[in-house]
């Protein structure tokens, strides 16, 4: 049987980005190309998961007019949702890419405030399904412990589910040591994580293996933007350079990466292999704008131009 996979997402998006010939303070900025994604970590990694064709459930918490738009822009899409509605409204992200200056500009709502009951519901909608992996991506909303994703994960793994989180600060922290076989921050969110600059590929590297030597996690993924990619393991560490392409937006493209390394990694392909699927979709999603919706085929080249000659 292939793999299943379910996302949980508690504070979703419904992601608008457009283009601007600038961005100026005071002055009515004027934008055109508005595209509408549904958005929010755990939704773009279960996006590329049903790309690459995996059998992936997004589970989401939502509400208002904006959350029932964000269910309508995943049913387009084709991902199976299963929605668990709150009171308060789903945010709403906006990307402008100012034409003049080359320049990104992301605002970022912090989103709704969930109750105890509401983020209970969606905890019990995830262990519904009983996937193989779960991931767990994004920030927490308001209302939700610190500890929550430990929690998730601590439940899950018991129960023999893969657990990969992506998330940063205080959430991630709490979530060490809870039986997760794969974490993937950024290099900042990884530094913030360490308490300490990593200056250098040794000292990158040294963090990562140091953190799987403790039993943080069985695998430590690092994004590391413009110098490619690593993956530590119990066995060593790998690192990924990055590929020349041509970027156009970044949203989304570290949960790109996260959905194809996990379902290499569910595949039982070795690091080196998953770090490359994960690098190539992290890299098509670069290659538009929008959020984290990268062609399979356009992954699929991508990889094959990693593999050895």
């Amino acid at each position: 049987m292939p793999p299943t996979f379910v996302t949980l997402t508690l504070n979703p998006t419904v992601d608008v980005a457009c283009d601007a010939r600038a961005v100026q303070p005071v002055h009515k900025v004027r934008t055109f190309g508005e595209t509408y994604d549904p958005g929010g970590g755990g939704v773009n990694v279960a996006r590329v998961l049903h790309e690459l064709g995996a059998d992936v459930t997004a589970v989401v918490s939502c509400g208002g007019v904006s959350g029932q738009l964000l269910e309508e822009l995943l049913a387009e899409a084709g991902v199976p949702c299963r929605a668990v509605h709150i009171a308060d409204r789903t945010r709403i992200c906006m990307t402008v890419q100012d034409i003049s200056s080359g320049q990104e500009y992301r605002f970022v709502p912090e989103g709704p405030h969930l109750t105890e009951s509401e983020w209970q519901a969606a905890l019990a909608a995830a262990e519904e399904h009983n996937p193989d992996w779960l991931v767990l991506s994004g920030s927490l909303p308001r209302g939700v412990p610190e500890d929550f994703y430990a929690r998730v994960a601590r439940m899950a793994s018991a129960r023999g589910q893969h657990v990969a989180l992506d998330t940063s600060g205080p959430a991630l922290r709490a979530a060490l040591g809870s039986g997760l076989a794969l974490i993937k921050p950024s290099v900042g969110e990884f530094e913030t994580l360490v308490g300490r600059p990593l200056r250098d590929a040794e000292a990158q590297a040294a963090a990562a293996w140091d953190l799987v030597r403790q039993g943080a996690a069985a695998r430590v993924a690092v994004t590391l933007g413009r110098d490619g990619a690593l993956l530590a393991t119990a066995d060593g560490v790998w690192r990924q350079a990055p590929l020349d392409v041509p970027v156009r937006g970044a949203v989304g493209a570290g949960d790109s990466f996260l959905a194809a390394m996990v379902l290499s990694l569910s595949r039982g392909d070795p690091p080196a292999t998953a770090l490359a699927w994960g690098s190539a979709a992290g890299a098509a999603a670069v290659m538009s704008t929008g959020t984290a919706h990268p062609a399979r085929g356009q992954i699929e080249s991508l990889f094959r131009r990693l593999l050895p000659k």
